[in-house]
């Protein structure tokens, strides 16, 4: 990699502050195109819960350590990053904006297709609420079946559906507001499920119809792609964490042992292997030995994970797009590690599942090889996209790279 000649575009950093950890990924671009990860810092999350501040200056420690690691280990300055969001407070809809056809003729023109564009995205939130990506969907001619491109056809009224994906403005702002008191400046906010899936899904994939799981440790984020396009993404409140909440509270064992005991022992399904074994948990202070069966254990475990996987089962369902899930479900995030967990998601979705990693990516192997790095990857990707467009002049901002 030593000798890899990169592109001049200065080195992009995407931050990511997790319930778990706060990462900081170093990307440059070689100059065959290829992204490369040259750095990476991380610390243990503390004053972050479910993608939210609750102790701004633990948080602000973290955050610090990371991006400092990540200055020594890629050899590089930090003045900005690529941030990435996630949480319960993320929602999305769809809304559907038309406009009047302006020409004589009828013909349907680039300003026709902008004005349509305006007013889809011109939605009324909640003034709690705020917008963090808008992404196209289909249009429509006249009310008649979804095209893709209506540039030149013929009409007297255009459609278009915009997929409005917002958040709770104050936890977004806390989250900006921690990284520019690291004295680093905030260059985009992005949705990381939206990153996960930019980072590991295949064209195929994306056309066939999948659903992308990111288990996270407060929360899961989801995101569909049906009829080739966005159809639905948002999150939900639950993560690895609630798993280890169980564990502690099921088996009264104190926080950091029942996470130690989900990694090395849990599983999304009861293993035959596990009946009549036992575990036991070394003597805690002011607390004597104990011992426990590991059907428990993973009985807690399973009964957790089938909850979360059922209730996206259900938002998938509500909104009709679980027969259009051709390639089945991919996960991503560090909950992705569960063993057993790709039976789990087979036995609850009656669809093929796979792990997801960074593809087309080189660099740090810790990094390429393992699904709790996909959203960051695919936010460097996001990232260096933007800086290009930026340096050639074809876009002062680019709004939202999902809608290419």
């Amino acid at each position: 990699m030593s000798a890899r000649k990169f592109m001049r575009i200065p080195p992009v950093i995407a931050l990511e502050i997790g319930t778990t950890k706060v990462c900081a990924l170093v990307g440059e671009v070689a100059d065959d195109g290829q992204l490369i990860i040259t750095g990476l810092g991380e610390c243990p999350s503390r004053g972050i819960r479910k993608g939210e501040v609750v102790d701004f200056d633990n948080a602000l420690t973290c955050v610090r350590t990371a991006l400092q690691q990540a200055e020594e280990n890629g050899q590089v300055t930090i003045h900005q990053v690529h941030l990435l969001v996630s949480g319960g407070h993320i929602g999305s809809f769809v809304n559907r904006g038309s406009v009047p056809i302006l020409s004589e003729e009828g013909d349907i023109t680039g300003d026709d297709l902008e004005r349509v564009e305006e007013m889809a995205r011109a939605v009324s939130l909640a003034p709690d609420r705020e917008i963090l990506h808008t992404v196209r969907q289909h249009y429509y001619v006249d009310d008649s079946q979804a095209v893709i491109n209506p540039e030149g056809m013929e009409g007297s009224k255009l459609a278009l559906d915009m997929l409005i994906l917002h958040g709770l403005r104050n936890p977004m702002r806390n989250i900006v507001k921690l990284v520019r008191s690291a004295q680093v400046d905030v260059q985009d906010v992005a949705f990381a499920g939206l990153c996960s899936a930019l980072a590991v899904l295949a064209p195929e994939e994306k056309s066939n119809g999948v659903l992308l799981l990111d288990l996270g440790g407060g929360s899961t984020d989801y995101l569909v792609y049906a009829e080739e396009r966005i159809a639905d993404a948002g999150s939900l409140a639950v993560g690895g964490d609630h798993v280890s909440n169980d564990i502690a509270h099921g088996l009264r064992l104190p926080q950091a042992e029942a996470e130690r005991l989900k990694i090395d022992a849990g599983s999304a399904m009861i293993e035959l292997t596990a009946r009549g074994q036992t575990l036991s948990v070394p003597a805690g202070v002011g607390a004597a030995p104990r011992a426990f069966r590991l059907t428990d254990l993973q009985t807690i475990v399973h009964l957790r994970v089938e909850e979360t996987l059922n209730l996206v089962l259900e938002q998938v369902r509500h909104k009709k797009l679980l027969p259009k899930l051709g390639s089945g479900i991919v996960l991503t995030g560090g909950g992705a590690r569960l063993r057993n967990l790709e039976r789990l998601v087979v036995k609850v979705f009656d669809l093929p599942c796979r792990i997801g990693r960074p593809r087309d990516v080189s660099g740090l192997s810790r990094i390429t090889e393992n699904p709790e790095y996909a959203a960051a990857v695919g936010m460097l990707r996001y990232g260096l996209r933007t800086v290009r467009h930026r340096r050639t002049g074809v876009l002062d901002r680019i709004k939202s790279l999902w809608e290419r």
